[in-house]
């Protein structure tokens, strides 16, 4: 008789909203709520694949959560899984450790919350013996590995392991508890579930070694879909290993060339024509897109100055395809060659553009300040926003000639606008 378990981690119930851009207020509501009904369907998965247990690689909560909502909700849905006959298995992540919420919640008897010491749950399904070890951190901080702390696999039973740790290291991820996937390999356990990075990975080796990734991603940059791991121990004890989509809103971004727009309404239906692709492709129910205009088009300075009417008119249309969502639009394009500098008849704003783009944003005094801007910013976020900014010194420097170049351009588009025609 098979055992069927559900692998999740990174839920980070009731987050709140990391994205600035999120100015429309009913999409606001829609991602702040988006965590809570990711966890709605992962139980709703558990029951309808009528599964044995869910387990949780940590960071259940986002922190230092003080509203008792968030634990009277996610006590309901535990509730439901121990109604279904579901057992729940839980470790604290570096997250989870913050939460104050943690140490209060009362759970019902079905779910096992593993503590600061690496202990196993033995379980029997039919002729199947399985253990589930599990160990949870204090602290928000990790720095050693963990492995050694696990016991060594119990014997003629099917090992799973819960950790949730950085391994190696991933952009944007802290140092948690890393440790190399080798030696989990090695470990002896059949299935380790392990959580902390955001993006599904599913390490080759001896053994099967799963990152989960998150239910649901926040914001653009947890962008694609999102799943949970369904595994099912078979009665010789191999694993079989599938995804169940969880996202209730999937963030993407979407590329439109322009080159071929003549004319605004041109470019507007081009956008649409995107939209409408990526509206296909989409498999959760809705569909939050940030857009990227690119190519060479003679409109590229009607863009830049009317940015917010094209936006308005994005999501106009994204609104009758249902549940599809503009976040921001960035413009990529540039303008067609025109007059060669110096001649007489050349444009004064084009002239100004070439100098910018060949001299001026290039001066060190110029791209020092626009460092130092970027800096200020990066060091008044708390840590968690502060991806923006790259993940070393080679995407930090393409960030700043971003900015550069895009601004400049934004600037000449504004004088193009109150610039005398030349004859």
């Amino acid at each position: 008789m098979p055992f069927k378990f559900i692998h999740t981690a990174d839920i980070h119930l009731d987050s709140p909203l990391r994205s600035l851009a999120l100015r429309n207020n009913d999409l606001a509501e829609l991602i702040g709520d988006a965590t809570r009904q990711a966890l709605v369907t992962i139980v709703d998965v558990c029951i309808d694949e009528q599964v044995d247990a869910l387990i949780i690689a940590g960071d259940l909560y986002d922190g230092d959560q003080t509203s008792m909502k968030t634990a009277r909700f996610l006590a309901s849905q535990m509730q439901r899984l121990h109604e279904a006959g579901i057992a729940t298995f839980i470790i604290r992540g570096n997250h989870d450790a913050l939460s104050r919420i943690t140490q209060e919640l009362i759970l019902p008897p079905s779910v096992t919350v593993f503590g600061g010491r690496s202990h196993s749950v033995d379980l029997t399904k039919g002729d199947l013996a399985l253990s589930i070890h599990g160990l949870s951190f204090a602290k928000p901080h990790a720095p050693e590995s963990l492995l050694e702390k696990y016991h060594r696999p119990t014997p003629d039973a099917v090992n799973i392991g819960i950790m949730h740790t950085s391994l190696a290291g991933a952009p944007g991820h802290d140092l948690y508890a890393p440790c190399k996937v080798s030696d989990l390999h090695g470990w002896g356990f059949d299935y380790w579930a392990l959580g902390h990075i955001h993006t599904r990975t599913q390490h080759a080796g001896d053994r099967i070694v799963i990152m989960p990734g998150m239910p649901q991603g926040r914001d653009i940059n947890e962008a694609g879909e999102k799943t949970v791991t369904l595994v099912t121990v078979n009665d010789d004890r191999s694993l079989t290993v599938e995804e169940r989509p969880t996202s209730i809103a999937q963030f993407e971004r979407v590329s439109i060339d322009l080159s071929s727009a003549e004319t605004w309404r041109e470019a507007a239906d081009l956008v649409e024509q995107e939209i409408v692709g990526a509206r296909d492709r989409t498999r959760s129910q809705h569909l939050v897109a940030r857009l990227r205009l690119t190519g060479s088009t003679r409109l590229s300075w009607q863009l830049r100055r009317d940015r917010d009417l094209l936006l308005a008119e994005a999501e106009q249309r994204a609104e009758s395809f249902g549940n599809t969502w503009i976040e921001k639009i960035g413009i990529a394009t540039d303008a067609p060659e025109s007059t060669p500098v110096g001649s007489a008849t050349a444009d004064p704003v084009l002239e100004l553009g070439e100098l910018i783009r060949g001299d001026i944003i290039h001066q060190h005094g110029v791209r020092q300040a626009v460092q130092d801007l970027v800096k200020e910013l990066r060091d008044d976020l708390p840590p968690e926003a502060r991806g923006f900014s790259g993940d070393d010194e080679a995407a930090f420097e393409a960030l700043v000639d971003q900015l550069l170049s895009e601004g400049s351009e934004d600037m000449l588009a504004r004088l193009k606008l109150k610039a005398p025609e030349v004859d």
